[in-house]
């Protein structure tokens, strides 16, 4: 017996030790310097990870870049997103950049494409109550619109649209290939979605966000090329201003090693890249209840302003006769109408005045349409309704040289006074009225009035002494003579397809 325990004696011993054996093997394999990082980064599971990651080299390029001309806040921490203080109701400028390189994207080289911008919400919660908190908001102010366009600003946009349903967005075509700015304005401030407001709350912020698209197969601009957006805070005419002054004397009281902790301010602000906002477009573009036709093909389009700003009257719109001129007209049906309102950019009341023909709506008193839309809407439409136009700052009246016109330089200045030309025949003037004194607003109404595409009109030149041709500034405009007379021709321009206009 006592034989048998020495034996189970010796055989557990035995075990412990090739058990201890083992685990000194497993410490030694597992050691600290028996795998290096790398080693384990080059597991095929690793590799395959990491084979979807971009290289150095290889960073997205994003095809286009939004960047808007108002300073960045310096009391931003340096990893936060920036944060930009609007104005309500100024007009801020958005330049629309081509970021791509070259060969990137050739299938819209020579073609527009379609921006959506939106005034959206910041916070999640506000982004999920965002149809009440609109509709509130649009109880507050009938009539009035979160965001809208500058149009006379803006650079290069062409068939802008609102929708009267989406008051937060604006919409418009443009060529990347083309110098384009939109000019927006934001009508609400950030204290109106406040829960309390007692005085001194914080506003909430808001994004703005810009999505563009390209056409598809059948023409209409549903894919997606590019989202960017950044964060935003509206206050009051001047609040802007007062708050970056006072983030910038905070940061001035701040030690040099606190101030490395924030973000310098910046003069712009450019848009980081972002989801596409959910709403799809074609939802906005087919399902619109007004009745303005919706974006077509670009070579429908002759000019990048709408031609409702147009103080020309030789000029007519698309649309019927009843609303192609300035004042709608008593027999005018509820259609035209409806296109009277869009081109005088009284979008946000189509569907308020759907049932309402011309007649219906010239009985409407100044003190009804103020009660209706509001004290500026109602005395700006009561003004277009009675064709109460602004009297422009200067009038020109231009006539289009024939090219086979063979009269002399003095026989041309002589046909500004006698209106005749050396055949006899009566040269016929139209007029220009500017509102604007700078040289692009003589290119562009000429282009409307002349029916010349804007987009190919290179330089306005005046001819001088000599024959040469002096370069139209906007210092020459403003010496112009109210009610001058030019004689106007047209020159194939060098090395594009564009023309020059030479005024005589």
């Amino acid at each position: 017996m006592a034989w048998v325990l020495k034996m189970d004696e010796v055989i557990e011993s035995g075990l412990v030790h090739d058990f201890d054996a083992s685990l000194s093997g497993i410490g030694q394999e597992l050691g600290a310097g028996a795998y290096s990082m790398s080693d384990v980064l080059a597991l095929p599971i690793f590799k395959q990870e990491d084979s979807s990651l971009p290289l150095d080299g290889e960073t997205e390029h994003p095809p286009f870049q939004y960047v808007m001309c108002a300073a960045t806040s310096p009391a931003v921490k340096l990893h936060d997103e920036t944060l930009t203080y609007l104005n309500q109701g100024q007009s801020y400028e958005i330049r629309m950049l081509d970021n791509r390189k070259m060969g990137d994207m050739p299938e819209i080289s020579g073609k527009l494409v379609k921006s959506i911008i939106r005034v959206v919400f910041h916070d999640r919660r506000l982004q999920y109550t965002e149809h009440q908190q609109l509709e509130g908001w649009k109880w507050n102010r009938p009539g009035d619109r979160l965001l809208d366009l500058d149009i006379p600003m803006s650079v290069g946009i062409i068939d802008t649209r609102t929708n009267p349903s989406q008051l937060n967005a604006v919409e418009f075509l443009w060529d990347p290939a083309k110098r384009t700015s939109a000019f927006i304005q934001v009508h609400c401030i950030s204290t109106e979605f406040t829960p309390r407001k007692h005085g001194g709350e914080k506003g909430v912020p808001f994004r703005i966000q810009v999505d563009t698209f390209k056409q598809n197969e059948n023409g209409e601009y549903t894919d997606h090329l590019h989202s960017a957006s950044c964060q935003i805070k509206v206050f009051k005419p001047k609040g802007a201003d007062r708050k970056q002054k006072t983030d910038r004397e905070k940061m001035e009281k701040r030690t040099a090693h606190e101030k490395e902790k924030y973000q310098p301010s910046y003069d712009t602000t450019i848009l980081t890249e972002c989801s596409p906002w959910p709403d799809a477009p074609t939802a906005y573009v087919n399902n619109s209840p007004s009745p303005a036709p919706t974006f077509t093909s670009p070579q429908q389009s002759t000019c990048s302003v709408p031609d409702s700003n147009s103080s020309s009257p030789n000029h007519q719109g698309d649309g019927a006769t009843q609303v192609s001129g300035e004042q709608i007209q008593p027999s005018a049906t509820i259609q035209e109408t409806q296109q009277w309102l869009l081109k005088n950019r009284f979008s946000s009341y189509t569907r308020l005045f759907s049932n309402f023909s011309g007649a219906d709506l010239l009985k409407l008193t100044k003190e009804d349409l103020v009660q209706i839309c509001g004290a500026a809407d109602g005395i700006r439409l009561y003004n277009s309704l009675k064709s109460r136009s602004v009297r422009p700052r200067l009038t020109i009246y231009v006539c289009r040289e024939q090219p086979s016109s063979t009269v002399l330089q003095g026989q041309q200045q002589a046909a500004g006074s006698a209106s005749e030309n050396g055949s006899g025949a009566p040269y016929v003037y139209h007029a220009i009225y500017l509102e604007e004194m700078i040289a692009s607003e003589v290119a562009r109404k000429l282009a409307l009035v002349f029916n010349i595409p804007f987009h190919q009109i290179n330089q306005v030149y005046r001819q001088g002494p000599t024959g040469i041709h002096i370069l139209v500034s906007d210092q020459m405009v403003q010496n112009f003579q109210d009610e001058s007379c030019f004689l106007f021709s047209t020159v194939k321009a060098e090395n594009s397809d564009g023309i020059h206009i030479i005024l005589k």
